[in-house]
C-alpha cells in the first residue's frame, strides 16, 4: 500500500578527512552503521538504495561507488534501487527515495554519497582519472578557453551580480565568513582555523570575483540518509522528520546561455508543492560549493528579491547563528568538508531534532530548507519536524 508521507528516519556519517586511507566503501558503511543505529533499523528492515551520481569508473575520486556495490557488499534484497548521472543533483536521489516510498515501491531506502576526491588525488595510481583524446559534447564550449573548473563557470554568474546588482566582496564574504565561522562549533568538521574579514580580502583571486576561501576543498567521507515510509514510523526509534516538498527543474542543461542558474527556477518550485512559505522557515542550508551559489539560492528561493542577495547578507547578521536566517549552521562546505550536497539535509535534520550542541539554532526550529547544486542541475527539500 502506498504511504502517504516521507521521512528522514536515520542520519550517519563517517569520517571527514582528507587524503585519508580507509577505503571509501568502509567510510559508506561506517555511515550506514550510524544511520542504523541512530533510525533503530537493521540491515534487514532496508528495502532500497538511493545514491548519487553512481559509480563513475572514469573518475572513482568524485564518486567511487555505486548502488549496485552497496547491494552486494551488504547482501541487501532491495525491491527498488536508482543512481545515476543524469538526475536532478545531489538531493534528487532523496526525492526520488522519497517518491518510492510514497509510491509503495519501499519501505526504508539508504540515500547515500561518498567522496573520495582528496585521498583519489594523492593516490592517482590506485584512482586514475580516465581522459579522452578529443574535446567532445558539453566540454568543447569550456575546455578550449581553460575554463575546466567550475569556479569559471560560476564566477560569470557572479560577475554578473556584480556589474549589474552591485554586489561586492565584501558581502559575498559573508558567506564564506559564517561557514567557517559555524564550522569551529561543529566536531566533525574539516577546517579548524577561524577566518577575517581581512584574510578574505587579502586572499588569492581564483575567477573574479571569488577568492580561494569562496572555494570548498576536496574531502573524503560518507553521509547516509535514511528515508522511510509514513506508514512505517512504528519500526524506527529516532525522531522523524518529514520531507514536506521538494523540487528540481533544469531549463537548460549548460553552464553558458541561460540567463539564471537552476537554483532560480527550482527555488521557485519548490513552494507550489507546500503550504509553507519562505517565512516559514527556521533555517536554511544551501549549496556552497562556491560562496555564490548560496547567495543565488537565497535568492531563488524567495528569501530576498533577484539581485538582492548581497545586501541581504550585508554584515552577516541576518544569516548568523543567532540571525532571523541561520545558514549552513554546520560550516557547509566551504567549513565542514565538500560531502557534496548531502551535508545539508544531514544538518538540517541535526536542527530540527534539537541536536546541533554548540551550534544548535535557539528556539526549537520547526522547518527547514536543504539546497544541492544550483548551476544547470538543483535540487532541494523542504523538511519539517511535526
Amino acid at each position: 500500500m502506498a504511504s502517504k508521507d516521507a521521512y528522514i528516519t536515520g542520519i550517519g556519517q563517517s569520517q571527514v578527512g582528507q587524503k585519508l586511507t580507509r577505503h571509501p566503501l568502509l567510510l559508506t558503511m561506517d555511515a550506514i552503521r550510524e544511520a542504523l543505529d541512530d533510525s533503530g533499523l537493521s540491515l534487514a528492515d532496508i528495502d532500497g538504495i538511493s545514491t548519487y551520481p553512481g559509480k563513475m569508473s572514469g573518475y572513482l575520486g568524485f564518486s567511487p561507488l555505486g548502488a549496485e556495490d552497496l547491494i552486494d557488499a551488504l547482501h541487501l534484497k532491495v525491491r527498488w534501487y536508482n543512481g545515476g548521472m543524469e538526475t536532478s543533483a545531489q538531493l534528487g536521489a532523496v526525492a526520488t527515495a522519497a517518491a518510492a516510498v510514497k509510491a509503495g515501491l519501499a519501505r526504508h531506502v539508504i540515500c547515500f554519497r561518498t567522496v573520495y576526491e582528496a585521498a583519489a588525488m594523492a593516490r592517482p595510481q590506485d584512482y586514475p582519472m580516465s581522459r579522452g583524446a578529443r574535446v567532445e559534447a558539453g566540454s568543447q564550449w569550456t575546455a578550449p578557453f581553460n575554463a575546466t573548473s567550475a569556479v569559471t563557470w560560476v564566477a560569470q554568474y557572479a560577475m554578473r551580480h556584480v556589474k549589474k546588482y552591485g554586489m561586492t566582496r565584501e558581502q559575498l564574504a559573508q558567506i564564506s565568513l559564517t561557514d567557517r565561522k559555524n564550522a569551529l562549533l561543529n566536531p566533525r568538521a574539516l577546517v579548524r582555523e577561524p577566518l577575517t574579514l581581512e584574510q578574505y580580502m587579502e586572499a588569492r583571486l581564483i575567477a573574479e570575483p571569488m577568492c580561494l576561501f569562496d572555494c570548498d576543498r576536496f574531502s573524503d567521507a560518507s553521509t547516509v540518509l535514511i528515508v522511510s515510509a509514513g506508514d512505517a514510523l512504528g519500526e524506527v526509534k529516532a525522531t522523524p522528520i518529514r520531507i514536506a516538498a521538494s523540487a528540481y527543474r533544469s531549463e537548460r542543461h549548460s553552464w553558458d546561455q541561460t540567463e539564471f542558474m537552476a537554483s532560480y527556477p527550482t527555488g521557485a518550485e519548490l513552494w507550489k508543492h507546500t503550504d509553507y512559505k519562505p517565512k516559514d522557515v527556521d533555517t536554511v542550508q544551501l549549496y556552497d560549493g562556491f560562496a555564490f551559489l548560496a547567495l543565488t539560492w537565497l535568492e531563488g528561493l524567495g528569501f530576498c528579491g533577484v539581485g538582492e542577495g548581497g545586501k541581504f547578507i550585508e554584515g552577516g547578521h541576518r544569516i548568523a547563528l543567532d540571525g532571523e536566517l541561520p545558514l549552513n549552521t554546520f560550516g557547509g562546505q566551504i567549513g565542514a568538508g565538500r560531502l557534496h550536497g548531502f551535508g545539508f539535509a544531514h544538518e538540517s535534520v541535526v536542527q530540527l531534532r534539537g541536536q546541533g550542541g554548540a551550534r544548535q539554532i535557539k528556539g526549537a526550529p520547526k522547518v527547514a530548507v536543504a539546497a544541492s547544486g544550483g548551476g544547470p542541475l538543483a535540487s532541494v527539500l523542504l523538511l519539517a519536524r511535526d
